[in-house]
């Protein structure tokens, strides 16, 4: 007679003890299949060039439909601004606008301010209101440029929810934003942060230790990975990786980075008061909040503390008033009443006018860094989107889509891009092989693609 003896499971907290052999250190692990149910429920000092980065800025309720940008029947040079839009006149060079871009959905329903954004930014359509069926493209970027630098990716909002962010894995992988710009300076200039300009460089003995802990555990670990599972090694596999790739970001705190001119850290915002937290909903505030976030974000691209970062302006909802109102922004597209002699909402069009001169804000602050021979958005492409055309009548064909950048001279700017009915994929696609990702066709069903936009290609 013969007995299987079954080893007993590991317990995360168990197996932290075996690999470091009751050493007083501890690792979060991630769940694996032997812890659930049978359910499963140029730069200068190296000569390397300068960085391209990619980033993303996020409004909601998309354009005023002839008041935003003029139409054009073909793709050519210039861009015919309208008043919803003139603040960007001073920085239409760094442009490039697309417009004509059809969303095909395959029968599956438009969940309205959902569908519009998801599909742009996976290049596939939920089967559901909360579905998030791809990665976003921006994690596929930074699975490519944002290995050795700080922070993977950032993600910043100044519509204060912190879940509203456009950055996910799947559903159940989505970025939290940060809401707070003192928590972003402290996160990317408090302690952890090695100025590049300071010349009494010392390595911090805590990244030190955070480093010795990491590769221990990296080392210790082989082994066990023998004695598990194929699909629970897969699990670890993936695990270490991104392990790997915080020891890689620790190890470059340990090493005194070259100078850098553009990297100048900001003064620290100060705590907000409780009038303006609030506010903090109201558009006048929130305009505030997106200042003072651009220039954190601007100064953490220049200080090379990330590749890949996300800014949200107004989220898909938009739930952001006037002050004085009681309706939102959002509401006010469905309640408002259209003004005879403009042709449009009043109300809506402030409310979109605003978002359009925080763009160029933002764009503006990039073009202001000097960079090289140029400037940091010279360096950058920065994708700008919405998740609806008129949000009155919740269209996703034709969401207005900007760049703003040269991508480190691969992109030429000033161009009115027509899309003629094709797949907004296109976009997605050709951004994604500018920032140097291997891919020959993009999306799922119709809007699947594999037609780069080359009218934009330097």
């Amino acid at each position: 007679m013969s007995f299987l003896i079954r080893r007993p499971a590991l317990s995360r907290r168990g197996l932290l003890r075996n690999v470091f052999g009751g050493a007083a250190v501890t690792l979060a692990m991630p769940f694996l299949d032997s812890h659930l149910n049978d359910s499963g429920t140029a730069l200068a000092a190296t000569g390397s060039p300068l960085p391209v980065r990619l980033g993303t800025w996020y409004w909601g309720m998309g354009h005023t439909p002839n008041h935003a940008v003029v139409e054009k029947r073909s793709t050519s040079a210039g861009i015919g601004l309208l008043e919803e839009t003139d603040s960007l006149k001073d920085v239409v060079q760094h442009l490039n606008f697309f417009g004509g871009f059809n969303m095909p959905l395959d029968g599956r329903s438009n969940y309205t301010h959902f569908t519009g954004w998801v599909a742009n930014r996976t290049g596939s359509a939920p089967t559901k209101g909360t579905e998030i069926p791809a990665p976003t493209f921006d994690l596929l970027v930074a699975d490519q440029i944002g290995k050795n630098t700080r922070f993977k990716t950032l993600d910043v909002t100044s519509a204060g929810i912190a879940r509203e962010n456009y950055s996910a894995r799947n559903t159940n992988s989505r970025a939290a934003a940060e809401v707070s710009p003192l928590n972003v300076y402290m996160r990317l200039f408090g302690p952890g942060f090695v100025d590049p300009n300071n010349a009494d460089f010392k390595p911090d003995p805590r990244v030190m230790l955070k480093k010795s802990v990491l590769s221990a555990f990296m080392e210790d670990s082989k082994d066990y990975l023998k004695t598990i599972s194929a699909s629970d090694a897969q699990r670890l596999d993936e695990y270490f990786t991104s392990i790997r790739q915080v020891e890689n970001q620790l190890a470059l705190q340990l090493e005194k980075p070259p100078h850098n001119d553009a990297c100048i850290v900001p003064q620290q915002p100060p705590e907000p008061s409780k009038d303006k937290v609030a506010s903090a909903r109201e558009m006048n505030q929130l305009v505030e909040t997106h200042k003072v976030m651009t220039k954190l974000m601007t100064m953490a691209v220049a200080c090379n503390q990330t590749n890949v970062f996300n800014m949200v302006f107004t989220d898909n909802f938009a739930n952001v008033r006037k002050e004085g109102e009681s309706y939102t922004h959002h509401l006010l597209t469905h309640e408002e009443a259209i003004d005879a002699k403009t042709g449009y909402q009043p109300l809506v069009f402030w409310f979109q006018k605003q978002a359009m001169d925080g763009w160029a804000h933002y764009v503006r602050s990039f073009a202001n860094v000097k960079e090289g021979a140029g400037s940091l958005l010279d360096n950058c492409l920065i994708f700008a989107s919405s998740e609806t055309n008129y949000a009155r009548v919740h269209t996703i064909d034709g969401v207005p889509v900007w760049l703003a950048g040269k991508a480190g001279g691969r992109v030429k700017t000033g161009m009115h891009v027509v899309g003629g009915g094709d797949p907004i994929t296109r976009v997605g696609l050709t951004i994604q092989q500018i920032m140097g990702v291997r891919v020959d066709k993009w999306g799922t069903n119709s809007l699947q693609t594999s037609k780069t936009i080359t009218d934009i290609l330097a």
